[in-house]
């Protein structure tokens, strides 16, 4: 048996987190940004028209999960997509979404 087909405690907390997280409307905006490209706080903030303080919030809640990383360029950090798997839920759920 695939490990993965075992469902103990530990890994029905990570789906069930992971699924928290693409229940938001905030955070599927900006997992959707920045499936298309790396992007600052600010950069998020702006182009989503978000207060910074949702933004930063938001992105903590998904750096712990794993779904976001970020990068240091001075005193500024810039995000990214860090897990394929779930970017490619979330297109697959946007896909369903958009279908007639």
């Amino acid at each position: 048996m695939n490990p993965c087909e075992q469902l103990d405690e530990e890994t029905l907390f990570m789906v069930s987190q992971t699924f928290k997280a693409l229940s938001d409307t905030t955070r599927i905006r900006i997992l959707h940004l920045l499936s298309q490209r790396e992007c600052s706080v600010n950069e998020i903030a702006e182009e989503l028209s978000l207060l910074q303080t949702t933004v930063s919030h938001q992105l903590r809640f998904l750096k712990n999960l794993r779904l976001v990383k970020f990068r240091r360029a001075g005193t500024t950090l810039y995000y990214s997509q860090d897990d394929q798997h779930v970017m490619d839920l979330l297109q697959q759920a946007i896909h369903h979404a958009c279908h007639d």
